[in-house]
């Protein structure tokens, strides 16, 4: 029997006992407490519930008929469950009770035991599980590194934008954010979070186009020990990590058919099974999706599902191109020379000349192009004002007028003469200067021929 508290927050309890007039009373009692109990009444019942679905707190009888409660206590922790155990004996032995507690267990009671007392250690059980999942998460958002959200902009179409933000943050609506790539998506999402009722509680990104299939499943919803090979402990997936927080599944239009499936599934049942698990998981996380494809041609085309995309697309945000919005280079380009500007070296400013520029030229990586210019700059420019002479020669001159007529790959080829010459022939250094990865920077070097 199963008693419903409403709110995905309340702490879930299993009680293994085989005398019903114990699991009558913790069903009639715990839920006045704040409680969802379910009961078993043997070691095998009990297993075959934690195969069906996850628990907060198990509380285990030692002495029941069939494989008892010490073996049950074994058989649990292999299961890979998360849950905390306290024992419940009605016979004080210290002997048993330190066994258990090296098999895991949290605490143990013995009978006859009062319900405030059995009730503050659940209390202190569940609370225990509660920060072992955040912990979790907070490892995974100190690993992502994402930045504090600084969206910098006055224009009238980001006043629309910060508009919409400030209106949909408060809901528990998904959001599709669309966009051409580097114009902000992650920033939106996470000021999203960050004005919601969320935002103490996990923001989690994942690039839905920087994993095969089955990795993609595994950080999603997690896996169980053996699962496949090198799954050497049970791992909790995003969804259960991001559990009353935010999850931004970036690159959504990259993911394939069957993960789109898997996604449908679990939003629209709010639970999953680990892969390699069958027991059910109840989550509660927000979905804001990313992608710089235009989803409903898509759908047409028919790479992306229709119902997916209605479930994702609760509300649509549109995020405009940095040509659609020069009024802003300006300050953008103020707020990146503070951002980047050397401790204790001093602050670096643009001649009007270096301005305009910056200005005209289209940006057609956006705001992320923009702010690995301005880096580059504040590193290479060796004056105090950057001048029309520091800049790259694909602003400097888009047209490819150099006084002559030169390719764009020979400008191409001189900026990273340039840059590998600031490094000293320190590829990593200049591959991030260049905001371009490693394998990136050696087919060029190689293309052109550069000597190091």
């Amino acid at each position: 029997m199963v008693h419903a508290g409403g709110r995905s927050d309340t702490p879930r309890t299993l009680v293994v006992d085989d005398e019903r007039p114990i699991r009558l009373l913790m069903e009639k009692e715990l839920p006045r407490a704040g409680y969802m109990v379910t009961c078993a009444g043997s070691g095998e019942e009990a297993l075959e519930q934690l195969r069906m679905r996850e628990f907060d707190v198990i509380l285990l009888d030692l002495k029941m008929p069939g494989i008892g409660g010490m073996e049950a206590l074994r058989r649990i922790r292999d299961s890979g469950t998360s849950a905390e155990v306290v024992i419940l004996t009605g016979h004080p032995d210290v002997d048993s009770a330190i066994q258990a507690m090296k098999l895991g267990a949290y605490d143990y009671l013995t009978k006859p035991f009062k319900l405030s007392e059995l009730e503050e250690v659940l209390g202190r059980a569940a609370e225990r599980k509660r920060l072992r999942t955040e912990n979790t998460a907070l490892r995974r958002m100190v690993a992502q590194r994402e930045p504090v959200p600084v969206m910098v902009g006055h224009s009238p179409v980001m006043a629309s934008l910060l508009a919409t933000v400030r209106r949909i943050a408060p809901s528990e609506a998904g959001v599709l954010i669309q966009g051409e790539s580097g114009t902000g998506k992650g920033l939106v999402a996470k000021a999203i979070h960050m004005a919601s009722p969320r935002t103490n509680g996990p923001f989690l990104v994942i690039n839905c186009s920087g994993f095969q299939d089955p990795l993609l499943e595994s950080e999603l919803f997690g896996h169980e020990k053996g699962a496949f090979t090198g799954a050497t402990s049970v791992k909790m997936g995003l969804f259960e990590v991001a559990g009353g927080g935010t999850l931004l599944l970036d690159e959504v239009g990259e993911m394939s058919p069957a993960m789109q499936a898997k996604l449908l599934q679990v939003l629209d049942t709010k639970e999953l099974r680990r892969v390699g698990g069958t027991r059910v998981h109840r989550v509660d996380v927000r979905i804001i999706a990313a992608t710089n494809k235009d989803l409903a041609q898509e759908v047409k085309a028919g790479r992306f599902r229709e119902d997916l995309y209605y479930r994702l697309n609760i509300v649509s945000l549109t995020l405009p191109s940095l040509r659609e919005r020069k009024e802003d280079i300006p300050l953008l380009i103020e707020h990146f020379l503070t951002q980047f500007q050397t401790t204790g070296q001093p602050a670096k400013t643009l001649s009007l000349e270096a301005l305009q520029s910056l200005v005209d030229y289209p940006w057609p990586g956006n705001v992320r192009e923009l702010a690995n210019t301005i880096e580059r700059l504040q590193i290479l420019s060796s004056s105090d004002v950057i001048g029309l002479e520091d800049l790259p020669p694909n602003i400097r001159f888009p047209g490819g007028s150099t006084g002559g007529p030169v390719s764009l790959a020979e400008m191409e080829r001189l900026h990273l003469i340039r840059v590998l010459d600031h490094t000293k022939g320190k590829k990593m250094q200049a591959a991030r200067l260049l905001g371009i990865d490693l394998k990136t920077l050696n087919n060029k070097i190689k293309r052109y021929n550069i000597s190091l």
